[in-house]
């Protein structure tokens, strides 16, 4: 009998450096007999929500540049000089993981791949995934239609079913004493541990191939 296998990836939907780690997290879908879990942990919604400003913007932007050196992530023209020079939209993700609480809730097999959407939506394009309205345009150009209406409704459903995602995902994040995202959490069907962050931004494929070795 095989072991059930899982890693969970605690993430934030506007972190940067979470969508630098896209390209490891990807081939863990072909891993055999090993679940991804996707927990966001809420580190831009909520309280965690901030002003963007001229300071926060140029922060981000350095981190930017080295995540795409390390990754070939690419951060198009259009998010610097729409995105991170709105001073209008507040840096919100809390829209964005809803979208994704709804694909969740309906095709929870594509979560990732909606959260790779949005992050190529932000970052490569320029385009506002703090507006329900982009966000559910961008479900429904995945045909993820069920999920675009949930979050177009704003449904009491999905914000309490959001709301748990992110309390365990912080939950886990003290309990593994986890500094920031992106994070991994192994369990191998025994017991569950914190792998290294760092081999996200090594050599693509790396990742994938170490779970498929355990």
């Amino acid at each position: 009998m095989s072991r059930t296998r899982t890693v969970t990836y605690l993430f934030d939907p506007l972190c940067g450096w979470c969508y630098g780690a896209s390209p490891a997290v990807a081939p863990l879908a072909a891993v055999a007999d090993l679940a991804l879990e996707l927990l966001p942990v809420g580190l831009f919604s909520g309280a965690g929500a901030r002003p963007m400003d001229d300071a926060f913007a140029a922060h981000a932007w350095a981190n930017d540049q080295r995540i795409q050196a390390l990754t070939g992530q690419p951060f198009g023209e259009f998010y610097r000089s729409r995105v991170l020079a709105d001073r209008q939209r507040r840096l919100d993700s809390g829209p964005a993981t809803l979208a994704l609480a709804a694909v969740a809730m309906t095709a929870a097999d594509r979560e990732f791949q909606a959260l790779a959407a949005i992050q190529s939506a932000r970052y490569a394009d320029g385009r506002d995934i703090t507006a329900v309205e982009t966000l559910a345009d961008i479900l429904a150009g995945l045909g993820l239609d069920t999920a675009a209406a949930l979050l177009a409704e704003g449904a009491e459903e999905l914000t309490v079913f959001d709301a748990l995602r992110v309390e365990r995902g912080r939950q886990l994040m003290a309990a593994y004493r986890a500094n920031g995202v992106p994070t991994l959490l192994y369990d191998d069907g025994t017991h569950r541990r914190k792998l290294d962050s760092e081999i996200l931004f090594s050599k693509p494929g790396r990742l994938a191939a170490l779970l498929q070795a355990q």
